[in-house]
């Protein structure tokens, strides 16, 4: 009776999974899908001013991968380029003005914001003084990228004319994050997954929907959407500020659209498992608005979600329960189904599909360590700033 009743508990769980993997293959927007790139779009008959701001902090060790893309854009209209040096110790700043005198092209002014006050995170404190210096170009458009971005030669040209032809207000992609060393090919393709199941790129784009998300790398936005939003004061706390800015400007009405993208790279090496645990485990609370109760529901549905199907085919083999192993056997391959997209336009083996129910224990781990870290008072950080008030931090949800 007892193996009977084992059995059971182990199919019916099995079963719920399935059931789950179903709803997500049909119903969460299609999020497995890799084609939501850049909208139709024409050139515009004449091309708005735009102002790029870049902060910058201790980021010498990428900038000379990254600024010079963004200097040589080939852009029609007037563009020029704030880059806010957040208090580097490392020379960026004299760095960027380096490879400015060296690489010419579009107008680099090299600022600094001095120390945030309090409420402000550092980077969008640095955020709003290279916005505060653009307003007075008077642009159309700002785009804010990161200083481990790089840029094909015509990523701000093909921006603007997205932008213009869709009439959005935000047009951000989502920069293909590096992958070479084992821990950034079985990690990375994953968190662009997560995301997209978090955030179906689909539903972002519909104005009516509620959904909103932008990936910080590169957001190109209206200045008077801005304005209007108030950003970035409006999001000042915000640790996740791509979120934050998105739901600021879906709040007043904007449009916005988020996808993938061949032209936008992210430079920034996270070799070891330790560099993307920090990454992840940074804002993971903050996203579970530092809730204990959502800490507990994302647990148990990761481990529903994803632990699940592997578990069951093994206790149904074990058991010689046929109903279990086909049930724990069709959740994993739909899983592993809806996962080779991304692996394709990571330029991915097929074979890490299978593993992607260890890659979310992982991605457990460090959502658990998040809240840890935050219980422990250590708060979240950008670039070795740590904030003291955690909870005030704008979640990602």
């Amino acid at each position: 009776m007892g193996q009977t009743a084992r059995v059971s508990v182990f199919t019916w769980t099995a079963a719920v999974s399935l059931a789950a993997w179903l709803w997500l293959l049909l119903c969460q927007g299609f999020f497995w899908r890799t084609d939501v790139r850049l909208p139709p779009r024409r050139e515009p008959a004449e091309w708005p001013d735009v102002c790029v701001v870049v902060p910058a902090r201790d980021e010498a060790a990428v900038l000379p991968l990254s600024l010079p893309s963004l200097l040589a854009q080939d852009y029609p209209g007037r563009a020029e380029v704030f880059l806010v040096d957040d208090g580097s110790t490392d020379g960026t700043g004299e760095l960027a003005r380096e490879l400015a005198a060296h690489h010419g092209g579009l107008p680099l002014t090299v600022t600094s914001p001095g120390e945030p006050p309090a409420g402000w995170t550092g980077k969008l404190w640095a955020v709003r003084h290279g916005i505060t210096l653009a307003r007075a170009r008077g642009p159309e458009y700002l785009l804010l990228t990161d200083a481990d971005i790089a840029h094909e030669q015509d990523s701000l040209r093909l921006l603007v004319a997205a932008a213009r032809t869709g009439g959005f207000d935000v047009v951000s992609q989502m920069a293909r994050l590096r992958v070479a060393s084992l821990w950034e090919r079985l990690v990375v393709p994953a968190f662009v997954y997560f995301f997209a199941q978090l955030y179906p790129f689909r539903r972002i784009g519909r104005k009516a929907s509620r959904t909103a998300a932008a990936a910080g790398g590169c957001v190109l936005l209206r200045a008077d959407t801005a304005e209007r939003a108030r950003i970035p004061d409006t999001i000042r706390h915000a640790v996740i500020d791509d979120v934050a800015l998105a739901r600021a400007v879906k709040g007043v009405g904007g449009h916005v659209w988020l996808g993938l993208t061949d032209r936008v790279d992210s430079v920034r090496p996270y070799p070891r498992l330790h560099d993307l645990w920090r990454m992840v485990s940074r804002s993971a609370y903050a996203q579970l608005r530092h809730n204990p109760l959502l800490l507990l529901g994302t647990v148990a549905g990761l481990a529903l979600v994803y632990l699940v199907p592997p578990a069951a085919v093994l206790a149904g083999a074990a058991t010689g329960s046929t109903p279990t192993v086909l049930a724990g056997a069709t959740a994993w391959l739909v899983m592993t189904a809806t996962y080779l997209p991304m692996l394709r336009y990571y330029r991915q083996p097929p074979w890490l599909a299978p593993l992607l129910p260890f890659t979310a224990f992982l991605y457990l781990l460090m959502t658990v360590d998040s809240a840890v870290q935050h219980y422990r008072g250590r708060g979240a950080s950008w670039k070795g700033r740590t904030y003291a008030r955690p909870d005030a931090v704008t979640d990602k949800g």
